[in-house]
Order: structure tokens, then sequence, then C-alpha cells
């Protein structure tokens, strides 16, 4: 797509002023959206005010309504729930209540108001707005203020971002708060997996979600859960035999533990609670199992923001600010929102009728149609967690007669795991016969391959590295021994997990087709690296758990600091070649700059980085951190960095290193690596059973065509298959790096945030789009 870049230097805030509020429930994440329009706001000119304790503080003014400067927000990133406080307002539901909050707001020249809360707080923005014009209208008869301020603050800009954990929101995949809660969540769920299987025990776990069961839905899917219970999917008449049944015939698999999930607001199909309590009771009176309750409670609202939740936050934030900057008085309120990958634009109360529809349609037990309305990215959770928790008898399961081998490739990227799981699960659903190689390409040359079984794969989903083994070596060495285990083993498609080793690999066995007939079946490539460096998708499994893994260690870096006044650390992380870990982790960890391959730098820009930071010494906020990707340049190397920045920094700051090395790369996965190497590896596993039925002529497999070695990747809003041949014009082989990626564009958004002055390309933003309702066949091809 060749558009000319566009950027906002003529959108000049000056004049304006901004108020920013937290309302509703609290969600981790809030901080960063409000640092995020405060400095964006700052950064436009614009005048920036906090209006504390929500719309409860909008209606009391005085020192709820306060200015704000740049080190306002200072040290906010990481901390959960909301600085500037939240609450319910019964006064801002009264018509005098928002006459007084509209004299409050005039007071200072506010005008514009930013709005990070639920569907409520919300629709309660918009009803402001419109009455706006009548209220200044009254206040002026009332004689507390003139005409000329009635014509001069004619109108109110109102924009959204939604703030809540149950990520009950419709027009948005993700509300700010929701990942962080999914962390919490299976962060017990982990501890719990270890204990009850040392007792044979069965945990019913009730988590958040009193109207929406995205919660619930997402943490059974990230966990292997036996069972869920959510709102929009009541289970069928006689769910309490079919539950037991399962769960005694999970027993006799030896399998040691049973887990639960009930969403608060759980019900049955004649709208009668289902609770945690009673799920437990019916589970001890029919089977005797040795059964606890842990109710999660606020443990989800709490704790620090996750990575996700921080970089959403922030480009959420200054899309806000964006937003209002181009508002007029014929734009309608809106929401920012994200779809795919893209903060978008939304009409605020479209978005607000399609949540309250999900509930009618729930209210009435039109069930199927409040799963559709939930949207795409739900659908998919619902139709995957159904396809791998439940394995049919095998009487029941069709047959094909294909064998199916699955390998990891390359370095361990937490979520290898989970996408065997699904796709050993899936493929045995669709009829296969599955096959697990040990050690990647080494291990197939060497003929270790295995039948692998449904109950084989239980439990690996919270499991960190790759179980299977993994090597780095390509196949290009030992082509003729895989083609001679192809052969003796009747492999007739192959999926490939791993990074850029697994892609390149690809190219090599689709090249050697002419050669060797063996390859000429159905082979998808899965990526799964912590760098994020394969073409052809914008994000790769295990990147998220890498991403989080070097914030946790800047947060407690930044903490060390705060004790020690005038500190700056310079942190290497890893990544080869490409700078997404280097600049999402500053993005999200707060840092002063980040140092990658992709953008070109040298010792002017260095000296302009020590005298920013020996500018930011003299604030009150004195410490800085740093961060640089471990190929961004040979030269500068992070000691020569180090010792650059200690020499001139002397007298004003020292100086710390930290080289973060392979704990990058383990750990448990984080929930986002989990469901998406769940999701992308079954949506991998449909699409080879279609090929097979598609090349399989006089009783044997034959594919040769570009299409039959496909990419699946993430890009923009949807998951796309793509052939690897294609690929090889996006790629920089030499670096191992995609030749465009799409997080360069958030490049301007660390240093705007971190007081550099920077362009900012807006050709993505600015155009407000329409809610789209999805037709059953798109929720079949689209988001993840």
């Amino acid at each position: 797509m060749d558009h000319q870049p566009k950027f906002f230097e003529n959108l000049s805030g000056t004049g304006k002023a901004i108020g920013v509020l937290t309302s509703g429930g609290d969600a981790q994440g809030m901080n960063a959206a409000v640092r995020a329009v405060v400095r964006m706001g700052i950064y436009v000119k614009a005048k920036v005010y906090f209006v504390y304790e929500g719309y409860q503080g909008m209606v009391d003014g005085g020192d709820n309504i306060v200015e704000v400067s740049w080190e306002s927000v200072s040290s906010i990133l990481q901390v959960g729930g909301t600085v500037i406080g939240s609450a319910r307002c019964k006064s801002f539901r009264t018509r005098e209540g928002r006459l007084q909050a509209a004299y409050n707001l005039v007071q200072r020249g506010i005008t514009n108001l930013c709005v990070i809360g639920g569907d409520g707080s919300l629709t309660g923005a918009n009803l402001f707005r419109e009455e706006w014009s009548g209220l200044l209208e009254e206040l002026a008869q009332k004689g507390k203020i003139d005409e000329e301020a009635v014509k001069k603050y004619a109108y109110l800009n109102i924009v959204g971002m939604v703030g809540s954990i149950d990520n009950d929101f419709c027009g948005t995949d993700m509300t700010i708060g929701t990942d962080s809660a999914l962390h919490r969540i299976i962060e017990v769920v982990d501890a719990i997996m270890t204990t009850a299987q040392s007792h044979q025990r069965t945990f019913v776990l009730e988590v958040m979600g009193r109207h929406c069961g995205y919660l619930a839905l997402v943490s059974a899917l990230a966990c292997g859960a036996d069972w869920v219970f959510i709102p929009e999917y009541p289970p069928e008449e006689g769910w309490e035999d079919t539950m037991c049944v399962k769960l005694s015939e999970n027993r006799a698999r030896k399998k040691r533990l049973n887990i639960i999930i009930v969403a608060e607001g759980a019900i049955d199909c004649h709208n009668k609670p289902i609770t945690s309590e009673k799920v437990k009771d019916l589970v001890v009176q029919r089977l005797g199992f040795d059964t606890r309750v842990t109710i999660l409670g606020h443990v989800q609202r709490g704790g620090t923001p996750s990575a996700f939740d921080r970089i959403l936050a922030s480009r959420m934030g200054v899309e806000a600010v964006l937003a209002l900057l181009e508002a007029t008085p014929a734009t309608p309120a809106c929401v920012v929102s994200l779809s795919g990958n893209q903060a978008v634009r939304l009409p605020l109360m479209e978005c607000v009728q399609m949540t309250q529809e999900v509930q009618k349609a729930m209210d009435e037990g039109r069930f199927v149609e409040a799963v559709r309305l939930r949207g795409r990215s739900f659908e998919n959770n619902l139709n995957t967690y159904k396809l791998l928790s439940h394995k049919k008898p095998d009487a029941e399961l069709p047959k094909t007669n294909f064998n199916v081998a699955v390998l990891n490739v390359g370095a361990p990227a937490a979520g290898m795991n989970a996408a065997v799981r699904a796709a050993v699960r899936v493929g045995i659903t669709e009829g296969h016969k599955m096959f697990a190689v040990i050690d990647g390409f080494e291990g197939f040359a060497r003929g270790k391959i295995k039948e692998i079984s449904w109950g084989d794969v239980g439990g690996w989903t919270g499991q960190g590295g790759s179980i299977l083994g993994t090597k780095r070596t390509l196949p290009a060495k030992y082509l003729e021994k895989i083609a001679d285990q192809m052969r003796t083993n009747n492999i007739n498609a192959l999926m490939v997990i791993g990074g850029f080793e697994a892609y390149e690999s690809c190219l090599q066995l689709h090249e050697a087709r002419s050669c060797f007939e063996e390859f000429c079946v159905p082979i998808c490539v899965l990526p799964a690296t912590i760098s994020n460096n394969v073409p052809g998708t914008d994000f790769s499994i295990g990147a998220d758990t890498s991403l989080n893994a070097i914030v946790e260690t800047c947060d407690r870096i930044k903490q060390s600091a705060s004790g020690t006044k005038r500190r700056v650390f310079i942190i290497e992380t890893m990544g080869g070649y490409c700078g997404y870990l280097a600049n999402m982790g500053a993005l999200a960890a707060g840092a002063d700059a980040a140092y990658i391959f992709e953008e070109q730098f040298d010792i002017r820009e260095l000296q302009a980085n020590v005298e920013h930071l020996t500018e930011k010494m003299k604030t009150s906020i004195q410490r800085g951190l740093v961060l640089r990707n471990e190929n961004c340049n040979e030269n500068y190397t992070t000691d020569f960095i180090y010792q650059l920045y200690s020499e001139e920094g002397k007298g004003v700051f020292d100086c710390r290193k930290n080289v973060l090395g392979h704990m990058q790369q383990g750990g448990a996965p984080s929930p986002f690596d989990r469901n998406f190497g769940t999701k992308i590896s079954a949506k991998a596993m449909q699409w080879i059973s279609k090929k097979l039925k598609e090349t399989y002529r006089k009783g044997k497999v034959f594919a040769n065509t570009d299409d039959s070695v496909c990419l699946l990747g993430m890009r923009r809003r949807n998951l796309v298959f793509q052939p690897v041949a294609e690929l090889k014009t996006e790629t920089d082989f030499v670096h191992r790096i995609p030749k465009e990626q799409w997080w360069l564009k958030l490049r301007p958004l660390m240093k705007i945030l971190a007081k550099y002055k920077t362009s900012y390309d807006v050709s993505d933003s600015g155009q407000l789009e329409h809610v789209a309702m999805h037709s059953p066949k798109e929720a079949e091809t689209g988001a993840i």
C-alpha cells in the first residue's frame, strides 16, 4: 500500500483544553492511557486537566479538576488501577448534576473530554455531549456564565476508551485491562494445577464476568480446562450427566486433575444461575471427587498491567488526543478501539447499542445470536474451545487414513507446546493419525518420529519451552534422509512450528520438490519466535511472553533506581537484528530511548540522548532507562554505550548496564501466547485437512503448487495463509527480518512519550468507521 505519510504537525492543540477522567470499575492499564493522553496533549500544545474521582469530581469541581504537567504522570505506567481515582456517581445521572459539571468545565475552558471507562460511563458522556448547548443556555439564563462563553465553548468533544477487565464492549477486540486480568487468572490456575495434581483434586474456579464470559472462556482455552460455564453459551439440558461422565472418563485416562471454570454470571438454558458451589456439590455427590472452590474476586483487577495492556492503552491514548483535535461539531462522539492489530475509531453509540443488544439477546434466550453479536474474536474462541476440550468416542471420529507430522524448529518459544497440543487434538478430531517429530529436522532425519494421542498432550498449554525438543538445523543437509522417513512413515502433511528457521526450512522443502516427490504434500508454518522476525505476520507465538519478561525486569530496575537518584540503566535485549523487543519493551516500560538495527543511529544521536537525560535529571524524575537491541550496531556495543554515557554523564548521573540474556526465552507462556498458539494452530490444521482432501488423487496425496506450502500469519486485522515462495520478496535474508515491519510506525510514540520532538505518521488513523456485523462465514476466516 503506497500511501503518502500524513503527519500531524499541522494539528496544533494550542488554546485547547482537554480533561481526562477514569470512571466505573478500575482496570489495569488505565494509568498508561492517562499518561499517554497527558503527554500527547502537552506535546501538541494543549492544556491537560486531571478530573479526579470520575464524574463525581467533575460535579464537585474545585480541587478535583487540576491542570497537570509532564512530570505529573511520571512513574504511573507500571501502577495498576487508576491514580486519578474512579467513583460511581449518582448526581451526574441528574440534569442538575450535569449542569454543575458543565459549569465546572467551562470555568476552566475544557471542551474536550477523554473518558476511560465501561459502557455506562461512555453512555453518560454521550448524553452530556448531547445536552451541552442546552446546559450552557441554562447557565447563561441563571447568570452564571455570559453569552460570550456560550459562543466560545459552544460544543463539547468526547472520545472514549474502554477500560474494563471483562472485555464486554462490542466493537473492540480487547478492552484495557482484559489481558492483565487474564495474567492474574492464569497465574492462579498454574499454581493450583501443581497442588491439585499432588492430590488428584477437582478445582472449580470462579472468575469475574457478570454479563460476559470472555475471561472464563479464554482462561479455559489457555489452561485446557475440562469444562467452562459462560452466560452467552449455557450448557444443554442434562449437562450435569454429560459433565460428570466427562470428568470420570478423564480420571480413567489417568488425568490427576480436573479444572472447571465458572463465570460469575453463568446460567443454564432456563436462565437460572449456575454457581461455583452448585457445581462443586454436584461433583462431590455424583462422583465423590475431592473438590475445592476458588473464587478469584478482585485479585483479577489488581496487580501490574501486562505489556500488552500498556502498549494498547498508550496507543489508544495517543489516538484519542488526535481524534479530539480533529473533531468538529458534526462528528459523533467516538470510541478508540482495537481491531486485530489496528487502532480504529468507531461511533460511541453504535458500540453501546450493540453491547446492549447482546444483553437483550441473552435475556430473551437467543444465545446463538448473543455469541455472534460479541464479535469474531469471541466466536472463534468458543469454537476452538469446543473443538479441543471434548474428545469424541473413537467410533464417532471420521477415518481419513492421512498421517500428519508436527515438529518444532529453531529456538524454543513460549506457546509452542500449546500450538502442538491444538494441532494434535484438531488433527485427531478430523480423523488423521498424528505424529510427533522429536528434535526438529535433525530428529526427523534420524527417524525420531512417534504417533501421538489425544491424552499425550494434556496439560501442555502452560508449559514453557518446547516439549518435543527443537534444533536450529535446516533440512537442506538431510533432504534424502528426511524424504526416506516421510516415505517409511507415510507422512502426508507437515506442520512446522518455529521462527525464521522454520520459514527457511519450508522454503527449502518447497524448492526440493523437483528432486523428492515425498515433499509434494501440504506444509504449513506457524510463526513461533520471541524475536517476532518472521515475514508474513505481525505477531509470532512467544514474543508476548518475552516482552512481559523484559517489562517486568525493567520495572524492577526502575524501582531500584527510585531509591538511588540520578541513575541511568542500559539494558540489552535479544531479537537478533529485529528491534521488536527493544522497541516495544521501551514503549511498555516507559524508556527514554531504544537503539535498534532498523533505525540507524550515529554518535550525534547518542550525544543528543545523553543531553536529553542530563536535562531530565534537573527535573523531579531522576532516572533513565535505555534499551538496546543486541545486534543494532556492531561498533556501538552495550559496553560502548555504557562507557559513553558514564563518561558524558559524570557528575550528573551514574550508569548501570544489564544484559537480559536467555531469561527472555524461558518462563510459562503468557495468556496471549497460549491463546494465539492454540487458535492459529487449530486453524492451520483445518487448512491442512482441506488441502489433503483437495490433493488426494488415485490413492495418494500429491501437492506441488505454491499455495500448498503456506505460512499462517496475523496481518493487520486478519489471519492469512501466504505461500512461502511469495514471501521471499518481502524478506531480508541477510539480517533475517521482514523488509517492512508494522511496529516501526509506533516508534515515534515511544519518543513522544519520552519528550522528544518527532513526527508521527497518522495516515492510518482519522477515519471514523462503523461497527460491522459479520456473517457466520466471516467468523471462520476472520480475526483471532
